[in-house]
């Protein structure tokens, strides 16, 4: 399978000031999986190491970060002799080892010369609890579940990439129904690369929902295995309210929701936990839509979702039929899934999205996103009929605004706003 993460990979690995480069990512979203891919790919030499299933690590920087013992060890273990260039070394749940993320520090400032990548599926929450981290010392990428692009790619339909990327609207209009069965498989299967992978082979759609199921368990194994008792049952409550939060016609998260008088000192630490294992994304309110936007963040009002549309189906148990027959999917659950699949795609694209609202009105506007110097407010359709009061009111009281739609409607661009069909929002922005 390509991963659009792969370009970024090898950016790194031709970088002049490379650093090791520490890969942030939710467990299953295939971090192991791109690592040796691209080690196999690029370099002569892989030296792996999951330093969760390999004891000897444990004790690896217990005396001291000299380089030349570590990669000694290192290739005791692994019966690969790490040379500078055309090695890869790969250390696979790092935060597994005591010191094993301060010892990054001085493979960057005493041995530079050798390409050195690490990853975690618990790394951010271990970052959160102030683990040494040594700033400065390190470049960080995120990975995603795959993206609706990927998920094309995956299926073998990437000749429909190359149709979004023309931006030729009429012909994407005239090849919107098969894109469109497409975005209902991809709401169903989502992005989890396994999932996608077992979903190509056999096309069986139970088996599609048995591994979003295993995939939960194991979050929610993580999740006891890390936490207090205590903790972990908040953080489960939290996690099992999300479905009905998102089919909400308001989609703010509310904290009554998860049990009645439920305030958000219960809860401040279940949902950093959650954002720290990259489960969930938290989409702030701002007050004003005025650059930079981080700058008019109000963090009492935000909306959560989880990290992959399919996990939240298997979640929801929304029924596999209204999920992939006719436009239930879209007109049912109150545009929860579609909303969710905007969010994921901005966010591998690289954006950081807000919402506005306004309680007196009422009126909300569903994303905000800064995109070099313009910030474009966002409204999300799910159906053909796409009114869009909230935008256009926006859009009139901000002078200087140009609007986004985005729908099930083909291309249309208006003096106020621009319209684009969901399945081209990668090709809009690329």
């Amino acid at each position: 399978m390509k991963r659009k993460i792969y370009q970024q990979f090898l950016k790194w690995k031709k970088n002049k000031d490379r650093k090791p480069l520490m890969l942030l990512g939710a467990r299953q979203v295939g971090k192991t999986w791109i690592m040796q891919h691209f080690g196999e790919r690029e370099y002569h030499k892989v030296a792996y190491v999951n330093c969760d299933d390999e004891p000897r690590m444990k004790q690896l920087f217990d005396l001291d970060y000299d380089i030349n013992r570590i990669l000694m060890t290192l290739q005791a273990i692994t019966g690969v002799k790490v040379t500078p260039g055309d090695t890869l070394v790969i250390l696979d749940e790092i935060q597994e080892i005591p010191r094993g993320l301060h010892s990054l520090k001085y493979f960057c400032e005493k041995a530079p010369e050798y390409h050195v990548m690490v990853a975690g599926s618990l790394l951010g929450v271990t970052l959160g609890k102030g683990e040494s981290f040594p700033v400065g010392k390190v470049d960080m990428l995120n990975i995603f579940p795959m993206d609706y692009e990927e998920f094309l790619e995956a299926t073998g339909n990437e000749g429909w990439i190359d149709i979004l990327h023309s931006k030729d609207w009429p012909l994407i209009d005239m090849m919107m129904p098969k894109m469109v069965e497409l975005l209902r498989q991809y709401y169903f299967v989502g992005g989890m690369p396994g999932v996608v992978s077992n979903f190509v082979r056999n096309a069986d759609l139970q088996q599609v929902r048995t591994l979003q199921r295993e995939i939960l368990d194991a979050y929610g194994r993580d999740i006891s295995k890390h936490t207090s008792e205590s903790e972990s049952v908040r953080i489960r409550q939290l996690l099992s309210s999300l479905p009905a939060q998102l089919a909400k016609e308001n989609k703010k998260f509310i904290y009554g929701a998860i049990r009645k008088g439920s305030r958000a000192k219960d809860f401040e630490l279940a949902i950093q936990w959650l954002l720290d294992a990259g489960i969930i994304y938290k989409v702030n309110r701002i007050r004003e839509p005025k650059m930079p936007l981080k700058f008019y963040e109000d963090f009492d009002a935000f909306k959560l979702f989880l990290l992959d549309c399919g996990l939240l189906a298997c979640m929801s148990d929304a029924p596999i039929d209204q999920m992939l027959v006719g436009d239930n999917v879209f007109t049912e659950f109150k545009g929860m899934f579609t909303e969710q699949y905007v969010m994921q795609q901005l966010k591998v694209i690289g954006f950081t999205p807000y919402y506005w609202s306004n309680s007196k009105t009422p009126s909300e506007i569903d994303f905000v996103i800064q995109n070099d110097n313009r910030v474009i407010p966002i409204e999300v359709k799910a159906e053909e009929n796409v009114r869009a009061r909230s935008l256009s009111q926006f859009v009139k009281n901000n002078t200087g605004l140009k609007g986004l739609r985005i729908s099930m409607k083909g291309y249309v661009d208006q003096e106020w706003m621009e319209n684009i069909p969901l399945v081209g929002i990668d090709a809009y922005f690329g």
